[in-house]
Parts: structure tokens; C-alpha cells; sequence
């Protein structure tokens, strides 16, 4: 095994557990979960839908062959996780120390990290999206 498969598969379980770890809160409605999403004005789609992307963003990172759309997805969420956290939520969610940002930003950084190891993929995958376009064709 090379350091960018190790590298790679350490990041990608980091986020997965994560992302996973939080499944349960979201999906038993427990009270910090429901608290935080109407906080947001999202409750109670807001939650289960954002766990339902959370599940499949984790499930994306563990197959070798979807890994930059996992990524991609998993950057997404946490934008928007990392945004809610500064404008709404604060970064101290229900005197967890800012556990919950920093869960987050760690998905976040893992996910961007993911992004560039796996970047041929991404260009692999933007390439046969836009296959019929060869003008957006991207070369490495």
C-alpha cells in the first residue's frame, strides 16, 4: 500500500464515523438534535433529511469507485454545518465546548483533503458527465 491509499483511507474512515456517529441523534430525535434543527426553523425534515444525506455521503467515502462524490457531498454538508454554526447555532451548542463545530470542521478538512488525493476521479467524473460537451472537457 502506497502513503496516499493509507492517507486516503484514514481520512475517509475519520469522516464516515463521523458522519455516521451523528446518524443516531438525528434519527431517534433526541432532544439536542431537535433542539438544534428548531433553532434552525427545519425541524423535523430539516433533521431526518440531513441525515439521510449524511448516510449516503458515508456510504459514498467507503466505496473506493464514488470516494470524490462522498467527498464532494461531504464538504457540502458541512459548509452548511460550519455556517449554521456561526450565524445560529453558535459555535457552543448546548455547552458541548464546540464539540459539535469541530466534529465538523474535522469532516470538513478530511473531505477537502479527500478532494485533492482523489482529484483524477473528480476530472474523470466531471469528463463523463459532460462527455457530450467537449468544450467543458477538463485536462490534468
Amino acid at each position: 500500500m502506497t502513503f496516499k491509499t493509507i492517507l486516503s483511507w484514514l481520512l475517509r474512515l475519520t469522516a464516515a464515523i463521523i458522519l455516521l456517529q451523528t446518524l443516531y441523534f438525528k434519527f431517534t430525535a433526541q432532544p439536542e438534535s431537535v433542539e438544534l434543527f428548531t433553532k434552525l426553523g427545519v425541524e423535523p425534515w430539516g433533521r431526518i433529511g440531513t441525515g439521510i444525506i449524511e448516510l449516503c455521503a458515508s456510504i459514498l467515502l467507503l466505496v473506493p469507485s464514488t470516494v470524490f462524490l462522498g467527498a464532494l457531498l461531504g464538504v457540502g454538508l458541512m459548509s452548511g454545518a460550519i455556517l449554521a454554526h456561526l450565524t445560529v447555532i453558535g459555535i457552543e451548542s448546548k455547552g458541548d465546548g464546540g464539540q459539535l463545530f469541530m466534529l465538523a470542521i474535522t469532516v470538513l478538512v478530511c473531505c477537502l483533503a479527500i478532494l485533492i488525493l482523489q482529484r483524477k476521479q473528480g476530472i474523470t467524473l466531471f469528463n463523463s458527465i459532460f462527455k457530450k460537451n467537449q468544450k467543458l472537457k477538463v485536462i490534468i
